[in-house]
């Protein structure tokens, strides 16, 4: 009961919160059904005229016994010409405002779910698949369009159908009209029994295709770590588990849906004859006539159609209830990061951020951040330090919200970063991150990502600054050349300086370096170097590193480990004290003293 109760729900929303909001055209696609249904049964009602016509003129009735049965014969077969023509008319319509509806329906779906995804915390992408997101945002919203234009409006047309033939068979012969409807209980009882087994099939199709799109998604963007381990093979095999796997649901699904077809075809072909034998028997004992009896055949046979879509409307419910349940999984789930009631805009801001006994956990058991107290002055140069996964970075994702603390709190200006609009904080805040995402298209676009309006001449400054602007002029399209996707075609340090630049141009009073020169040679690391010293002029920085050459002379240095702050100083007073900072610098520094400044480490500028 309670399955069944979530499954009516699921379409009731998509009926009522997406296909109700069109109901102009949803009343026309319904007012095009009632004239297919009308023409429908007037055909089959000038079919039997004409056949008592020309069988037996005595039983023309109305005003065809004003003429001759040649006359009133071409009189019929215009009527059935016009009335045809209309049918047509009142098919196209029905299709035309029907497709309307259910594109207008998966257009607003697919974009209510790409908006919301947008406005959705790291922590739910952490858990989420690329691959799986996108087919709920292709395959599960077509699957919802099918069921607007075949559930909703194509089931409708079967039952006025039904409805109308009910009456008009009533009318000729109450007896036939019973026995003709002796098999519907038979064939409803076996749609909804085909219903939910294509449901539970379909949302198992659905749920393997986002498994195998997300295998496809991680191979593509993986490109380079397969060939180089030579894991095509291995590649192979596992998108072949998943594709094999689709493909058997897709099969159960369609198996049941052609033996569903099947039955119901049978039934009416049982039920034909049945109305063929008794009709026959009123005719010989002159309670019928051959053309009513041959309307009564016509209208059977007007049900042959939908009796067969059946199985096709059947199997469109079960999908939109599989895809439904995914879709507002996603459009139902809520983030923990939002701007509060009453959040005040920020205004830019001079610098001083301060973190209050801060703690942070993805979970209730495992602390990533716990209890850690720091302070940063307007223009101050922070740098931390530790080993991976002593919790720099998510620090740093605390600060423009990216993940709520769990405790204590950060204030900006004295501002609490939650009493503040996301918008306002975000804009106050630059990051440049290690891994740098560029986006397939031009490089001045790249760059102005965050600033659409900017000019040329603000873009050429920003790359100018960030050291990039010699190489981008020395390409033969300038600053309109396509970079490949995530920006295969530049370099590592290429892609830093331009993700600088993008900074740059937002000018924000507040920067995060996430380890932007780990990566890179000695040579680009001095080109970061000279751009980095343009772009924290006047600007709070927070530096997370793990190269000691490239931070030693920070205003303040943070050593954390497991989560915590262990050392905080400048580089002169903390290399006095035995502990974590004193390691990381007879590791790093000592051996390369009276060396080349900021140390050797060869790593990919092309």
């Amino acid at each position: 009961m309670t399955s069944l109760r979530s499954n009516f729900g699921i379409l009731w929303r998509i009926t009522v919160e997406y296909t109700l909001r069109y109901r102009g055209r949803m009343a026309l696609a319904y007012l095009s059904i009632l004239g297919m249904t009308v023409f429908s049964i007037t055909t089959a009602w000038l079919l039997g005229a004409g056949i008592n016509a020309v069988l037996d003129p005595e039983l023309r009735s109305g005003f065809l016994a004003e003429y001759s049965v040649e006359t009133g014969l071409l009189i019929l077969v215009l009527a059935l010409v016009m009335v045809s023509l209309l049918r047509g008319a009142s098919a196209f319509g029905q299709t035309f405002f029907g497709e309307s509806v259910s594109q207008r329906v998966a257009y607003r779906l697919r974009n209510e779910f790409y908006d919301h995804l947008q406005r959705l915390s790291f922590a739910f992408h952490d858990r989420e698949h690329t691959g799986n997101l996108m087919s709920k945002a292709t395959a599960d919203v077509e699957a919802i369009r099918m069921f607007v234009q075949a559930g909703l409006i194509r089931s409708s047309f079967m039952l006025m159908l039904l409805i109308g033939i009910g009456i008009r068979v009533q009318s000729i012969n109450i007896t036939l009209a019973l026995l003709s409807l002796v098999l519907v209980p038979i064939v409803a009882w076996r749609a909804g029994q085909t219903a939910v087994r294509l449901r539970r099939t379909w949302l198992a199709v659905q749920t393997e295709l986002g498994h195998m799109t997300t295998v496809l998604q991680e191979n593509l963007s993986g490109q380079r770590v397969v060939k180089a381990f030579n894991a095509e093979g291995y590649e192979q095999e596992k998108f072949r588990f998943r594709a094999e796997r689709v493909a058997g649901y897709s099969y159960q699904a369609s198996v049941q849906q052609a033996s569903n077809s099947a039955l119901l075809t049978v039934f009416y072909v049982v039920a034909t004859a049945l109305v063929l034998w008794a009709g026959g028997r009123e005719v010989i004992a002159g309670r019928l006539n051959v053309g009513e009896l041959s309307e009564f055949i016509f209208l059977l046979g007007l049900l042959a159609a939908p009796i067969r879509m059946v199985a096709f409307v059947v199997n469109s419910f079960a999908r939109a209830i599989g895809a439904g349940e995914r879709i507002f999984a996603v459009l139902d789930a809520r983030s923990p990061v939002l701007n509060k009631a009453g959040a005040i805009v920020l205004p830019r801001v001079k610098g001083h951020v301060r973190f209050e006994s801060v703690s942070f956990s993805y979970d209730t058991v495992s602390p990533v951040v716990s209890d850690v107290s720091l302070e940063a002055e307007p223009t101050q140069v922070t740098a931390l330090l530790g080993v991976p996964g002593s919790g720099k970075s998510t620090l740093m994702h605390l600060l423009p919200r990216f993940y709520d603390v769990t405790g204590g709190r950060i204030l900006i200006d004295g501002h609490d970063v939650r009493d503040v609009t996301l918008e306002s904080l975000r804009a106050n805040i630059g990051i440049v991150q290690q891994e740098v995402f560029l986006f397939t298209d031009t490089i001045e676009a790249n760059i102005a990502y965050g600033a659409p309006n900017a000019s040329r001449d603000e873009v050429v400054r920003a790359a100018s600054i960030a050291q990039l602007h010699d190489f981008i002029t020395g390409l033969p399209e300038g600053y309109d050349t396509w970079v490949g996707e995530r920006g295969a075609t530049l370099s590592g340090g290429q892609r830093q300086r331009l993700a600088i630049a993008r900074t740059i141009l937002l000018d924000p009073p507040i920067l995060i370096l996430d380890d932007s020169t780990s990566s890179v040679d000695t040579e680009t690391e001095l080109l970061i170097r000279q751009a980095l010293k343009e772009v924290i002029r006047g600007r709070t920085i927070f530096i997370i590193a793990n190269r000691l050459s490239t931070v030693k002379d920070a205003d303040l240095l943070v050593v954390m480990r497991d989560g915590r702050i262990v050392q905080q100083g400048t580089h002169l007073e903390l290399i006095q004290q035995p502990g974590a900072y004193q390691e990381i610098y007879e590791l790093q520094l000592r051996p390369q003293e009276g060396s080349l400044t900021g140390g050797v480490e060869h790593g990919g500028d092309r």
